[in-house]
Formats: structure tokens, C-alpha cells, sequence
């Protein structure tokens, strides 16, 4: 196994934490989309779990969301009855995760963040996140990333 990262070295540990064996693999090449993440495993996109970050009044929301799908915050808010959920930026969420946009996984964090899982993921058998970098992804099934996060299975598009 190649030398990790230490944001994916957090990203492992907390997996393993949770019960959860599937390995981070280093990529050769960024994949810091889903359209890139898929391209490089050959796999779906759908089967990328996009970790994308939201501010809230309350703080960060950490939404899980298939790489096939765009977050519709307005419907997402009235569904969570969440006011004013809006796209963080680069600094906000390097704040609450730890890790880069591209490359921020579903754990790792400094602390347990507010999730939302997408529903549509628990269609897919083997879904791939973020392993706390750009260059690092790894597998897991939908129970595990519910488990992994503590996040709430909703719609988000």
C-alpha cells in the first residue's frame, strides 16, 4: 500500500473506527470531480459520493450526494427545515473539515459533522468517496457511509 496522505491517514483511521476495511487508494492523477473520480476507477458517476459543503446559520452541513446529482439547497432547506443553506467557500470548508474542496471525505474531520446522505445512493452496491485529498478515494457500501457520517437519509435534488 503506498505511502497516505495525513489527511487520509485521518480519513482511515476513522474509518476503521467505524468498523469499516475498505482501503484508501491513491490515484496517479487528481480526481477532484465525480466526472474525474469515475473516469479514473471506471465506474458510474453515480457510484461517486460527492462530499459537498454547505454553511447554514448553524454552522457547516457536509451533504453526501451521488455524483449524478446537483444539490437544490432551497428544497433541501425546506426539507430539513433549514434556512438559508448556502455553498461554503474554500476557507469555510478547509475550517470544518480539514481538507481541501475536491478532495474532502465523508469523515476525518476535527469534528462530526451535520450530514445528509442522497437516498438515490443506496442504490448503488459499491459507492467511492474522497479520501481526504484529490488523489485519494476509497470504497464503501451505503450502510457504511450512513454509519461513517451519523448523517440523515434525505433527497437533495
Amino acid at each position: 500500500m503506498a505511502d497516505l496522505p495525513p489527511r487520509s491517514v485521518l480519513v482511515r483511521d476513522s474509518l476503521r473506527e467505524a468498523g469499516i476495511e475498505g482501503e484508501i487508494v491513491v490515484l496517479p492523477e487528481a480526481a477532484s470531480t465525480a466526472a474525474l473520480a469515475a473516469a479514473a476507477l471506471g465506474v458510474e458517476v453515480g457510484a461517486i459520493a460527492n462530499s459537498l459543503v454547505f454553511w447554514t446559520d448553524d454552522g457547516p452541513l457536509l451533504v453526501m450526494t451521488s455524483g449524478a446529482h446537483r444539490v437544490n439547497t432551497a428544497a433541501l432547506s425546506e426539507r430539513l427545515g433549514i434556512p438559508g443553506i448556502r455553498r461554503a467557500d474554500p476557507d469555510q470548508v478547509r475550517e470544518a473539515t480539514g481538507q481541501p474542496i475536491g478532495g474532502v471525505a465523508p469523515c476525518g474531520h476535527p469534528h462530526r459533522l451535520r450530514t445528509v446522505v442522497d437516498q438515490d445512493l443506496a442504490e448503488v452496491d459499491e459507492i467511492w468517496a474522497a479520501g481526504g485529498t484529490p488523489h485519494t478515494v476509497f470504497p464503501l457500501s451505503f450502510a457504511e457511509l450512513v454509519r461513517v457520517t451519523g448523517g440523515t437519509v434525505s433527497r437533495v435534488d
